[in-house]
C-alpha cells in the first residue's frame, strides 16, 4: 500500500477530498511518521531556484526514502542557467511519420505526468518523460540539420493558463492512482510487466489467487509483474510487456491498449489480432470452414424471412442454437425450441448485430477446454454443464452458475480432440488460447477459440499447479529475450 502526498506552494488550487495536498512546512515537520505506509511525493513547489523550498522538498524526500517526482537529479538537469538554452533531446524517431511537424514548430506543448493532449504526440511525450520525469514540462520543437529536437523546460502550476490548469488537475488525479516504478525494482528485475485487471469484474478470467501466482512466477524470471487497472496505466511505454487478464472486446479499452502496447514495442498476450479473431464467432466459423476444422453444423444469417426460417427448420430441426458473433462466457448464446421462439429471438438479435450464427444443438455432458500457448498444449479441463442447464454457465441462476470440472494432463486427452484444438488455435495465432471442443460419438467438434481464457486457482492449474504460471511467464521471458536480440 502506498500513500501519495502532494506538496505545493499554492494549496488553494488543490483543495479536493481525493487529493492530499500539504505545504512544504508541514511536510518538513510532520513526515515521516511512524507506522506510515510507503510514501510517494509529488513535488509541485517552485524548483527554479537552487536551494529553494522546492529543491529541498525533493532532497529531503530522497533522504526519507520517499519516492519523489521530480528527483533532485531532474531538477538540476532542467534548472535554467544564465545565458544558456533549455535542455534539448533528439525526438525525430518519436514523431509519427504522417505528422505535419512544421505546424508544431514554435508551439508550446505541455506534458502533464508524461501525457500530451494530442494523442499523436504521445510517443514523443513518453520519450521526454522517461528522460525527465517531472509533473509539468513545456516542450518546443525545433529543426536542426534535418533532425527535430525538443527543448524541455520545467513549469510551475501558477504559470499555467486556466484551461491548462484544468487538464493538469485531471492528469494529477489520474497519476495519484498509478503505481510508480522504484529504483530497487529496476535493479532487482530485468523487465517490467503490466497485468491488466478489472477489480470490479464479476467473471474475470483469473481470480485473485491465480493472479498472485502469476506475479510470483514472473518475478522468478526477473519480470516485475504489477496488477493494474486501465486507469492506473497512464503510460504503456513504461513497461516491457502487457498481459491482459480482463475480459476482452473489440470496442473496448482492452483492444485499444493491446494496439497501443504493440505499437510501443511491448510483448503482448493476447495480441490485438488474437482479440479481433477470437471475439468474433463469424470469423472463427468462416476460418474453420476453409481450414476443415470440425465444427457443429453452422449457418451465418444476415436477415430472415418466413421462407428462410422454414429452410432453417428443415436443415437444423429444433432445438437450435443462436449466437451473436461477439460474446463471452456463454453470453449472447440462446437455445430456441419452436418456430415462434426462433422468429422472436432473431428479431431481437438483429437490433444489435448485422449477423447471427445459427448452429445445430449438440448436447454433451461436458465441454473440453484445451489450453494452448504458442502452438503447444498446456492444460486440459472438462467443464460440466451447469445444473439443470444446457451450457457450462447459467447466468440466470442465483446459485450453481457454472457446473463442475476436472483438469487432467494433456496426454490423457483423446488424440482427435487435441488435434482439432491445435488446428483451431493455429488459425488464430501464437498467443494463449482456450479452445472449446465437444466430443460426440468419438468425434470432436470445435465450438470456438477464446483469447484470454479462464485461468483460476485450483481449476485450470489443478494438474500443473505452479508450473502452469511459470510456463506462461516463461513464454513472456522468451519473447522478451528475442525482442532484445532483434
Amino acid at each position: 500500500m502506498h500513500k501519495t502526498l502532494i506538496v505545493s506552494d499554492e494549496l488553494s488550487d488543490l483543495e479536493s477530498p481525493d487529493l492530499q495536498a500539504i505545504s512544504f512546512e508541514r511536510y518538513l515537520q510532520d513526515y515521516p511518521k511512524k507506522g506510515e505506509p510507503n510514501t510517494r511525493v509529488i513535488n509541485l513547489c517552485d524548483v527554479s531556484i537552487y536551494l529553494s523550498q522546492g529543491y529541498y522538498c525533493s532532497l529531503l524526500a530522497e533522504a526519507r526514502q520517499h519516492q519523489v517526482l521530480p528527483s533532485v537529479k531532474v531538477i538540476n538537469s532542467l534548472r535554467s542557467k544564465k545565458d544558456s538554452l533549455p535542455v534539448q533531446i533528439d525526438v525525430s524517431e518519436y514523431l509519427q511519420s504522417n505528422d505535419d511537424t512544421t505546424a508544431l514548430f514554435g508551439t508550446a506543448i505541455y506534458l502533464y505526468f508524461g501525457n500530451a493532449a494530442d494523442t499523436h504526440l504521445q510517443r514523443l511525450a513518453n520519450r521526454v518523460f522517461r528522460k525527465f520525469p517531472a509533473p509539468i514540462l513545456k516542450v518546443h520543437l525545433v529543426p536542426v540539420s534535418g533532425r527535430v529536437l525538443a527543448q524541455v523546460e520545467r513549469v510551475s502550476v501558477p504559470d499555467l493558463a486556466a484551461d491548462e490548469k484544468v487538464r493538469f488537475h485531471e492528469q494529477l488525479r489520474r497519476f495519484t492512482q498509478t503505481i510508480w516504478k522504484t529504483k530497487s525494482e529496476d535493479k532487482k528485475y530485468r523487465w517490467e510487466m503490466a497485468v491488466l485487471v478489472d477489480p470490479k469484474e464479476a467473471n474475470a478470467p483469473s481470480d485473485g489467487q491465480a493472479l498472485e501466482q502469476f506475479v510470483k512466477a514472473a518475478r522468478k524470471l526477473s519480470i516485475n509483474a504489477q496488477l493494474l487497472s486501465r486507469e492506473q496505466i497512464t503510460n504503456i511505454e513504461h513497461f516491457d510487456a502487457l498481459f491482459i487478464r480482463e475480459t476482452t472486446a473489440i470496442d473496448h479499452h482492452t483492444y485499444e491498449l493491446a494496439v497501443q502496447a504493440e505499437e510501443a514495442g511491448l510483448v503482448v498476450i493476447d495480441d490485438s489480432q488474437s482479440i479481433l479473431r477470437c471475439c468474433n464467432k463469424a470469423f472463427l466459423h468462416d476460418a474453420f470452414s476453409y481450414q476443415n476444422v470440425p465444427t457443429p453444423k453452422t449457418h451465418i444469417l444476415h436477415s430472415f424471412t418466413d421462407d428462410n426460417l422454414q429452410e432453417l427448420e428443415r436443415e437444423f430441426a429444433f432445438p437450435m442454437v443462436l449466437k451473436m458473433p461477439e460474446g463471452s462466457f456463454s453470453r449472447g448464446v440462446y437455445k430456441v425450441k419452436t418456430a415462434e421462439e426462433l422468429k422472436q429471438r432473431l428479431t431481437e438479435l438483429f437490433q444489435f448485430t448485422a449477423l447471427v450464427l445459427v448452429q445445430e444443438y449438440m448436447f454433451t455432458d461436458y465441454d473440453w477446454r484445451i489450453g494452448i500457448l504458442n502452438g503447444r498444449p498446456l492444460y486440459a479441463s472438462r467443464y460440466q454443464m451447469a445444473r439443470n442447464h444446457w451450457q457450462i454457465y447459467n447466468h440466470g441462476a442465483k446459485r450453481h452458475v457454472s457446473g463442475g470440472f476436472d483438469t487432467l494432463p494433456t496426454f490423457e486427452v483423446p488424440k482427435a480432440v487435441l488435434d482439432a484444438a491445435m488446428r483451431a488455435a493455429k488459425i488464430v495465432g501464437t498467443g494463449l488460447y482456450g479452445v472449446d471442443v465437444k466430443e460426440k460419438d468419438g468425434k470432436p467438434y470445435v465450438l470456438e477459440v477464446n483469447d484470454n481464457p479462464s485461468l483460476d486457482y485450483k481449476v485450470e492449474d489443478a494438474y500443473l499447479g505452479k508450473d502452469l504460471y511459470l510456463q506462461i511467464m516463461g513464454e513472456f521471458q522468451q519473447r522478451l529475450e528475442a525482442r532484445g536480440r532483434q
